[in-house]
């Protein structure tokens, strides 16, 4: 079991795409592996490989009752969003210590490279549906935050750099 740290916000990683994956190959399943571990440890829903400082477009989803569920996607995109729209308290182990209410569409169909290798095309509905689209948006440079206005945001920042100097 791998457990890796979590770039801290503000980093630039955090803020910058990263780089499709062209293949599913041992590597890659490997650092799936070590994101699970990370993700189960936090305990979180989901993560991103930039929220660990790989900036490959890998990022894991488990939302299941009983963990061990992970779906492993390389590449996901979004191909429909539905047009009702769910909300729910989000947050990142990058910016500790604060969260907030985002609303994101409630199911979406996403594309990716599942852990074969071959495109997989699936439906994600309620919770499942918010945390892949929280990890998408981490795959394109964005955060949580970013869905919020701009002085909530920089409330939301400042309460995390206070309790990252409490330490």
């Amino acid at each position: 079991m791998t457990v890796r740290p979590f770039v801290p916000y503000p980093d630039k990683r955090l803020r910058t795409p990263a780089e499709p994956v062209a293949k599913v190959t041992e590597t890659v399943r490997m650092v799936w592996d070590d994101m699970v571990d990370t993700m189960d440890a936090m305990p979180g829903y989901g993560l991103a490989a930039p929220q660990i400082g790989i900036m490959l477009r890998l990022a894991v989803v488990d939302c299941s009752d009983r963990r061990g569920q992970a779906v492993r996607m390389a590449n996901p995109e979004v191909l429909h969003a539905s047009v009702q729209m769910r909300r729910h308290e989000e947050a990142s182990p990058n910016l500790p210590g604060v969260s907030a209410v985002i609303e994101r569409p409630r199911a979406v169909t996403v594309r990716f490279l599942n852990e074969a290798g071959a495109v997989e095309d699936r439906d994600f509905v309620g919770l499942w549906a918010t945390s892949v689209q929280h990890q998408i948006d981490h795959l394109n440079g964005r955060m949580f935050i970013d869905h919020l206005s701009p002085v909530r945001r920089r409330m939301l920042v400042a309460r995390a750099e206070k309790l990252r100097k409490r330490g």
